[in-house]
């Protein structure tokens, strides 16, 4: 039961086309201090693609607000375990819809955040999508 709340590399947006299309074609919003970009898919045949990875995401921070990568790859971390403990209700909704949701996040402040903060932006962020999915369908 515990491999609910894992984190794999299907679950990660790494395609090159698929960041393209989402930046592209995709929609947006900000909850401050994210930005989020996000674009639904309807899945039509059972063998896609898409369909063994329903939810992928990804994180980007600025080099321009942040020098170092230290800093960077910190902000990317903990943005991706506030995303990874709260994904749950997410990704069943979007299983349920039968559609891909790829999700794009960045970070848009100048200081290295807390944890908790992160934590509750993350949860607003998430009941905000949730919203838009419920609308589409």
């Amino acid at each position: 039961m515990a491999k609910q709340f894992t984190l794999g590399k299907n679950e990660r947006l790494k395609s090159r086309k698929l960041i393209e299309q989402l930046f592209s074609e995709g929609k947006s919003f900000a909850v401050s201090p994210f930005k989020i970009f996000y674009r639904i898919i309807s899945v039509t045949y059972p063998n896609s693609e898409l369909s063994t990875h329903n939810l992928q995401f990804g994180v980007g921070v600025s080099t321009k607000n942040f020098k170092k990568a230290v800093d960077r790859n910190r902000v990317k971390r903990i943005i991706r375990e506030a995303y990874r403990l709260q994904k749950l209700a997410l990704q069943k909704k979007v299983q349920t819809q039968k559609i891909a949701l790829n999700v794009f996040f960045i970070y848009t402040a100048k200081e290295l955040p807390l944890y908790k903060d992160v934590y509750g932006k993350m949860d607003l962020i998430l009941t905000k999508l949730s919203k838009i999915m419920g609308e589409i369908k």
